[in-house]
């Protein structure tokens, strides 16, 4: 018995499509086929399918010819454009071409396959299909005949033969059929290739590296028959097959106006149809889909899109693709735009978002998460809505998530995510996770399949030499020895130290620049350019983009390497006083790529071009995410990443692009010295975090209760001071304040898990009220011996946003200026004032953080409320202390204050040019100027000393600090707000 291609591989796949459960295909020699071998087609099936789908045809058969006809047009014309005669016969193939064929000469849809009632198509799988142009004869293997139109040809080669794979089968298709004969893969859906043990298919066009396997995101490794057998079972089905034809086949336009074919691979078509059944069924609204980062989710998305406006059960619904980022928002925007998805509009601003729903319009509309964010009220109740979230690990979870989903009430809701986050604080899985599904999700394709389908490519991390890292112990022994030359307190290395040695003036040492610079410029001309391929240098902060981009010139020349960075006026000023080579000109380039997002695009293209000699892109933040462009290979980080920004930072390098094997990070910093905790993304490891919702909510109130049980009697809506002190008052001992602290953090992380549930609403009011009381009871960084937990991102932001009541209208200074009227006090009034004093001192405390002065009057501070909660100090030897005290903060803090600033707008401009980064929105001109106008408006004489006054002035602050989005910074409010007491 011998073993060859027809009876082994080539059997094997006949075989398994004629034996199909439910519809199947039914073979037929090819020299049994009605058709002449110069003929693409089977003309007399396509001609009794013409007939038997379509009415007008019927009545008529001589219509036929005429369809006949403008079919063999497209063939005949398939030489000069391949893919756009394939484009032109799939919208005959999809029923999308109409005819006069009507009553009246009405156009009429022509129909060449039955997608209603699939039964109602002829399916047929032949073998050795001939197919003759002039002179030239060429023998397929295999092909899928549907109403004698070939939507899938198959090369199949002997399992048996050594040195023999899929790829000798794709080769044939690249080097010979595609270009050899165009018109027979005019009609095609599919092609693909295998050797009896792997299998792949692909569009036509695609390069070795498009080549894709059919499995199911469940799958395990088979045996390769099996695999084989499976692959053609599940794709080459005739229903499959049918779905791949009208849902899953796409002609973006790419880089230089070339449009390809794009057929989705199994995970997107798997999630789609997962999406779309969710929906039709009704019953769950919401989904989680986890795809790994790199591996197709805006493909992904405007599959589902198409499929979700094309399923009649459905009746035209809304979709809405929400992001969290405008450059997302652009990436997305561009997929979509490329891919031509039908009714596709962006919503740039809250205003053309709330039109849109309000005018219940059924388009797909793609907008960002902070348009809901500006939004009041429910915008579309309207059932049929369906919103997919791209990237669910981020704003959306949190109270702009809940806005969007008070403004769609009734909107099914999918997360699409590379990157979830399963910690108690923020938990992708429980708020986007649907409690029916296993694990916390609807469908996971994880980062080994990717890597094993060759969707992604595995990145490498190759860390560098020990010198070009921060050596923290040398640092320390230095510190050392520059005491001892100087006679430095312990109090003043501490401080000398936090001050000098900041993360940023260690990163951007000249020395230390200067090394990677010469390691990053030799590693590349040796490594990565001679490979056709180019990279990113991810920096620390602006200032280091410049720097290195100043190192990378001298080495590489100037035409090389780009800084890409959101750029702030008085950028310049400030890094040429700093010695830095920044030109004008240069600024200006940077500032418009930063704003202009189209001379942005030209500049990306060009890195994606590999004839142009830009070569590396220089960033800090832009194009760590939503950037795509498989060209680059490296990534060169000097920048501390953790977590999900971190992976997917790294995978910028994971994209196929030809003779492109693995991505590589090129790691300065140590980031990746524990490479599996960098990277922990296991399910296995999130299975324990993954709590029922609706649990979770049923026990909120109860936690809220028992927070409030600590203030008997205590009126919430009393502000000032004297609220806060009654708050205060309710925790009279430091066991108390341990009890409450435990209890407001359950509060707190169940506020952070179930946030943005609609459940949250009637208690925020109460949450902010305990937030409030929690913050000015918490001890100064670094001292303390409460149970203190630190607050999550949601709480701080909410807090920050809406309390006032940590206002102590009486001032430090004022209370030290006490002591001569102490004698007066009773032992009642001298606790109460105690009390008062302690919360001035620790206000300023809080304020000051981590400074070493403070500190050691914060440590100075505890253990005087130690030794009173002991019963060994108190009444008014206590109360002597604790002024002697403040006296020493007071002193302290107004020696900080070694600036001499001649007005409220000078002190104000000195405060934000100090202060103003990359998240800064506007000029600090114009912030000032707004603060100055509002204050003005609001003073009076005399206010300084009045509660009305006070309370106006901070909210004017409060206001023109909001219009920047600079309300959440304490410090800067606090700071800003003392010299408007000082100067107006």
């Amino acid at each position: 018995m011998t073993f060859n291609e027809a009876n082994t591989a080539e059997g094997l796949v006949t075989h398994t499509l004629t034996r199909l459960r439910g519809l199947r295909w039914r073979f037929v020699p090819a020299r049994d086929l009605s058709r002449e071998e110069r003929d693409v087609c089977v003309w007399p099936l396509v001609t009794e399918a013409l007939v038997r789908l379509n009415p007008e045809i019927a009545a008529r058969p001589a219509l036929a010819e005429e369809v006949i006809y403008k079919l063999q047009a497209i063939l005949h014309g398939a030489r000069a454009n391949p893919v756009r005669a394939n484009e032109e016969f799939t919208s005959w193939l999809r029923g999308e071409q109409t005819l006069p064929f009507g009553e009246n000469h009405e156009h009429v849809p022509v129909r060449l396959i039955d997608f209603a009632d699939p039964a109602n198509n002829d399916f047929v799988v032949t073998q050795q299909y001939t197919y003759r142009a002039g002179t030239l004869e060429r023998r397929f293997d295999t092909v899928l005949l549907v109403n004698g139109l070939p939507l899938g040809i198959g090369e199949v080669k002997s399992t048996t033969r050594p040195s023999v794979s899929w790829q000798d089968g794709a080769k044939d298709f690249l080097d010979d059929y595609w270009k050899n004969c165009p018109a027979m893969f005019a009609p095609n859906v599919l092609c693909f290739a295998s050797e009896g043990k792997t299998f792949r298919y692909a569009a036509l066009g695609g390069g070795y590296e498009h080549w894709a396997p059919w499995r199911e995101t469940t799958d395990r490794t088979p045996s390769p028959l099996e695999e084989v057998s499976r692959a053609v079972q599940g794709l080459l089905r005739p229903e499959t097959l049918l779905k791949m034809l009208r849902d899953y086949s796409i002609f973006p336009v790419v880089q230089g106006g070339r449009k390809v074919k794009v057929l989705a691979r199994y995970p997107q078509v798997e999630a789609t149809e997962q999406i779309v059944a969710r929906v039709v069924q009704g019953q769950t609204r919401r989904g989680l889909i986890w795809h790994f980062q790199g591996s197709g989710k805006s493909l992904l998305m405007a599959f589902a899109a198409q499929k979700l406006k094309t399923t009649p059960a459905l009746r035209n619904p809304t979709v809405i693709i929400v992001v969290d980022r405008t450059d997302l928002n652009s990436q997305i925007g561009a997929t979509f735009d490329g891919a031509q998805v039908p009714n596709t509009v962006t919503a740039d601003s809250r205003r053309d978002l709330e039109r849109l729903l309000r005018e219940d319009t059924r388009q797909t509309i793609i907008t960002t998460i902070h348009k809901f964010g500006e939004a009041d009220g429910v915008l579309n109740a309207r059932e049929n809505i369906v919103v997919l979230v791209d990237e669910a690990h981020r704003t959306q979870e949190g109270d702009l998530g809940r806005k969007m989903r008070a403004a769609l009430p009734n909107a099914f809701l999918f997360g699409l995510t590379g990157t979830p986050v399963a910690r108690g604080d923020r938990n992708t899985f429980a708020w986007f996770g649907a409690s029916e599904d296993e694990d916390g999700f609807l469908n996971h394709y994880s980062y080994s399949q990717s890597i094993r389908d060759g969707a992604t490519l595995p990145v490498h991390f190759e860390p560098r030499p020990a010198h070009l890292k921060v050596d923290r112990a040398a640092v320390d022994a230095g510190m050392e020895v520059l005491a001892g030359d100087h006679g430095l307190t312990d109090a003043d290395t501490q401080e000398l130290v936090r001050r000098a040695g900041r993360m940023e003036h260690l990163f951007k040492a000249p020395a230390r620049l200067s090394a990677i610079a010469d390691d990053i410029a030799a590693h590349f001309r040796t490594r990565v350019a001679p490979a056709g391929f180019k990279g990113q240098v991810v920096m620390f902060d602006r200032e280091a983009c410049v720097r290195m981009k100043g190192l990378l010139d001298e080495r590489l020349g100037e035409d090389v390497s780009e800084v890409v960075m959101i750029t702030q006026p008085g950028d310049l000023e400030r890094w040429q006083e700093a010695g830095l080579t920044v030109t004008p000109e240069q600024f200006a380039r940077w500032t418009e790529l930063d704003k202009d997002a189209g001379k942005l695009e030209k500049l990306l293209s060009r890195f994606r071009d590999p004839r142009d000699p830009l070569q590396l892109l220089i960033v800090t933040s832009k194009l760590l995410t939503g950037f795509d462009a498989p060209i680059n290979q490296v990534m060169y980080l000097d920048k501390p990443l953790r977590d999900h920004t971190l992976l997917q930072a790294i995978c910028r390098t994971n994209r196929l692009y030809p003779g492109k094997t693995s991505g590589l990070v090129v790691d300065y910093l140590g980031v990746f010295d524990d490479v599996a905790k960098a990277l922990d993304f296991d399910p296995e490891s999130i299975k324990g975090v993954i709590q029922n919702i609706a649990e979770l909510e049923a026990g909120f109130p109860a936690a809220m209760r028992a927070a409030l049980a600590h203030f008997p009697g205590v009126d919430r809506s009393v502000d000032g001071f004297e609220g806060l002190m009654a708050a205060q008052q309710a925790l009279a001992t430091p066991a108390a304040r341990d009890e409450f602290a435990a209890d407001f953090s359950v509060v707190h992380r169940l506020w952070e898990v179930l946030s943005p549930s609609a459940a949250l609403a009637p208690f925020e009011t109460d949450y902010r009220w305990l937030g409030s009381v929690y913050e000015s009871l918490r001890p100064p960084s670094g001292i303390g011996v409460l149970l203190w937990h630190a607050l999550g991102a949601k709480t701080i932001d909410l807090i920050h946003r809406h309390v006032t009541v940590d206002h102590i209208e009486e001032s430090l200074d004022t209370l030290v200026l006490e002591e001569s009227v102490l004698g007066l006090l009773s032992g009642d009034q001298a606790e109460q004032k105690g009390k008062q004093i302690t919360l001035a001192i620790e206000r300023v405390l809080r304020k000051k953080g981590n400074v070493a002065k403070f500190e050691l009057l914060g440590e100075r501070l505890q253990r005087l409320q130690e030794r009173y909660a002991q019963g060994l100090t108190g009444g008014l030897a206590w109360l002597k202390e604790l002024l002697a005290l403040a006296r020493e903060v007071l002193e302290t803090e107004q020696q900080e204050q070694v600036e001499i600033i001649p007005d409220g707008k000078s002190a104000l401009t000195a405060l934000f040019e100090e202060h103003r980064g990359e998240e800064t929105p506007e000029i600090v001109g114009r912030i000032v100027g707004d603060i100055d106008e509002l204050v003005r408006a609001a003073r009076f004489d005399g206010w300084q000393h009045t509660t009305a006054g006070d309370r106006a002035m901070r909210q004017a602050l409060r206001r023109a600090l909001l219009k920047y989005k600079l309300h959440t910074d304490e410090e800067l409010f606090d700071r800003a707000y003392g010299y408007i007491q000082q100067y107006y």
